[in-house]
């Protein structure tokens, strides 16, 4: 077996996959019940930023498929120019079609969020669980905080702004973190993908990941949404909105939290949503 630092390297590594015509790098650790980790759409995002934290301990009881989303990290870029919900939700299902997954949990963050309820509504038949984290999918007003985040320029100094936004505890800003977000902000490829996709006005990005009534009332699988209650980046209110419609869910609070609920709490996410996803296997 290979040593934990061999095994982190690899995993941080990825593969890559053609999924709907497009080539995609994901990661792809352990041998349980498959689970789909849709990140969400900050600055120099991709899988391993969102879940690097997260990743290694769920692949200890599920196997863990962790994309980098259409246009983001180091997978493709549509070859239309055209991102939005459609977009996303088509790519994730392609992913999943492409390794041959007949049905999954899916745990999404922040616009993630709103792709996993989509591929619930779309294809029902692929999806058994959801944990939506800080998760959009309803229509809400765009918050200053979100407005910030998809008018990012690349910048050390905004990017430092941007990290100190998405946490409760500003002691995340790390260096490191700042530095390695900024460096994948500022490539040529994904400074142009992200230009692409929230050009304002924004508010129209946030209706256009929200998903209908009635697609949100026709999700019966079973759903935990997780909400860090400073989240000052998708108001707290936003899952409360998700609460009220979708017809099998619960909802865990974070106090002392922003949207980074796996990274701010990481140990307390684990717990809930791993009893939450234990839960429903037989």
């Amino acid at each position: 077996m290979a040593s934990t630092a061999v095994f982190s390297e690899q995993l941080q590594a990825g593969r890559r996959v053609e999924a709907g015509g497009i080539t995609t790098h994901l990661h792809d650790a352990g041998d349980g019940p498959p689970m789909l980790l849709l990140h969400g759409s900050g600055p120099g995002v991709s899988a391993w930023a969102n879940w690097r934290l997260v990743l290694p301990e769920l692949a200890r009881e599920f196997r863990v498929l962790a994309p980098d989303q259409l246009g983001f990290g180091a997978t493709g870029r549509p070859a239309d120019g055209r991102y939005g919900r459609r977009a996303w939700t088509e790519h994730a299902i392609a992913v999943l079609e492409a390794l041959e997954l007949e049905r999954v949990s899916i745990i999404g963050n922040s616009m993630g969020g709103a792709i996993a309820l989509s591929v619930a509504a779309a294809r029902p038949d692929l999806v058994d669980r959801l944990v939506l984290m800080g998760t959009v999918g309803v229509p809400f007003e765009l918050s200053s905080g979100l407005d910030a985040v998809w008018g990012y320029t690349p910048d050390r100094d905004r990017m430092r702004r941007l990290i100190e936004l998405f946490a409760y505890d500003d002691a995340l800003a790390t260096g490191d973190l700042v530095e390695m977000r900024y460096a994948q902000s500022a490539e040529p490829e994904a400074r142009a993908s992200y230009e692409a996709m929230f050009p304002a006005p924004r508010q129209r990005w946030v209706d256009d990941l929200a998903l209908g009534v009635a697609e949100l009332r026709g999700i019966a699988q079973p759903t935990l949404l997780v909400h860090g209650r400073e989240d000052e980046v998708i108001p707290f209110a936003t899952s409360l909105r998700v609460l009220e419609e979708l017809p099998n869910a619960e909802l865990h609070a974070f106090t002392r939290c922003g949207h980074w609920v796996q990274i701010e709490q990481t140990r307390r996410f684990l717990a809930v949503a791993g009893d939450f996803l234990r839960s429903g296997l037989s």
